[in-house]
């Protein structure tokens, strides 16, 4: 072949590698034809459980599990939307009900469990905070979730039960960012969920006192018309069952009364 010929081909040789990729790349970015997938909406302090969960619904039901983890309200914001959604795990009531009213929900929600906050500290307490008092000094950085979400709109609450006025460095949009920010030693203290502090090795836990704690109770619902009813309700009931409560109990949340 002459150098001439050699060179007139190439550029066609190139096209049919880049065709052959993008060919590639456009098969992986989604599902294989057939392929049957649940789309899971959960609250970010639900995080291990429903990776948990997600494993092994997808090992026995031969069944891509999307699951979309954040803020409560931001979730149901973008369900309200028009996001695809088959099945919502919220930190709390209010954003479910939300929901309902809109006639978005596939029958009643039921409460699966309940969380309670604490503070979060850096391993050694450098900045030795013993109590949510301590979070009201200026010299301290805090961090806690938005009150549009349910972490922030409890920590309202536990502040007006103490009768104590915090003014935060920053509010995330959900309770695994108060909890970043507080583990890279962004933050001296944060106001997260019991099961926040369980799920890391890099912070502490300053208990609040019980009479200014609030409970969150947590509840789960079908949304009404999922892609996949059968497979949206079967996941809700292995949230609800022995396992699920097993995986919840080991992750530090307490049980609906």
């Amino acid at each position: 072949m002459s150098p001439a010929t050699s060179r007139t081909a190439r550029p066609g040789a190139l096209r049919l590698a880049v065709a052959a990729l993008l060919v590639a790349a456009l098969s992986a970015c989604g599902p294989a034809t057939g392929e049957r997938t649940l789309t899971v909406f959960a609250a970010a302090s639900l995080t291990e459980v429903v990776t948990s969960l997600e494993r092994r619904f997808e090992r026995t039901h031969d069944v891509d599990v999307r699951v979309n983890l954040g803020g409560s309200s931001r979730l149901a914001r973008q369900i309200t939307e028009g996001a695809e959604a088959d099945v919502f795990a919220s930190a709390d009531e209010r954003a479910v009900g939300e929901l309902a009213r809109e006639g978005l929900l596939d029958g009643p929600a039921t409460p699966f469990a309940t969380n309670t906050l604490t503070i979060a500290v850096p391993r050694g307490n450098p900045a030795r905070v013993t109590g949510l008092a301590d979070l009201a000094d200026p010299d301290r950085t805090v961090v806690v979730c938005a009150p549009t979400v349910p972490c922030g709109a409890a920590a309202d609450r536990v502040e007006r039960r103490a009768g104590v006025t915090l003014r935060p460095d920053s509010e995330e949009l959900d309770v695994r960012a108060v909890l970043t920010k507080v583990e890279l030693g962004e933050a001296d203290a944060g106001l997260v969920y019991v099961t926040d502090v369980a799920a890391s090795d890099r912070v502490e836990r300053v208990p609040l006192a019980d009479d200014v704690n609030v409970v969150n109770t947590y509840p789960v619902a079908v949304l009404a018309d999922p892609a996949a009813p059968e497979l949206a309700r079967e996941f809700r009931a292995l949230l609800l069952s022995g396992d699920g409560r097993r995986l919840l109990s080991e992750a530090g949340f307490g049980r609906p009364g």
